[in-house]
């Protein structure tokens, strides 16, 4: 199993960063070879799947998440979105935090605990590094681009 957090400090405000990275497709935009659809309608709640479809065929897989904790940013207070991933190659979990950081920014608290099935626990030290950097180049992407 894989673990890791990603600290991040954006000029927004609390919401558009929250915006930016709860845009469920907008992930797909950013992760190479990802589509991301949602799969339950609008708007983005307690319950919402949404599937992300990576890969090339034939070696696609797809990664379907449920939202499991819903708190959008409010009147100044953190907003804090967890997910449970809950595919046949990829489980674990990942929370999105949003909270106020300094001269009017948005701290961002990403935190991933990832199983990749079928592959043997020695190699996680292998997967992290890889991980890391990918969520990493994609949450900058997300806070970067409106």
């Amino acid at each position: 199993m894989v673990n890791f957090l990603l600290q991040r400090t954006a000029l927004l405000p609390l919401d558009e960063a929250w915006r930016r990275l709860t845009a469920w497709p907008r992930h797909g935009d950013v992760v190479p070879l990802t589509r991301v659809r949602v799969v339950t309608p609008a708007p983005t709640d307690v319950g919402t799947v949404f599937v992300a479809r990576s890969g090339l065929w034939p070696l696609a897989f797809e990664d379907p998440m449920e939202v499991t904790v819903w708190r959008p940013p409010m009147d100044g207070e953190a907003g804090l979105c967890r997910l449970e991933k809950r595919g046949r190659v990829i489980a674990g979990w990942a929370e999105i935090e949003v909270r106020p950081g300094p001269g009017g920014r948005s701290r961002v608290l990403w935190r991933e605990e990832l199983d990749v099935r079928f592959l043997p626990g020695f190699l996680d030290v292998l997967v992290a590094p890889v991980a890391r950097a990918m969520f990493g180049r994609a949450a900058n992407r997300l806070l970067r681009t409106p």
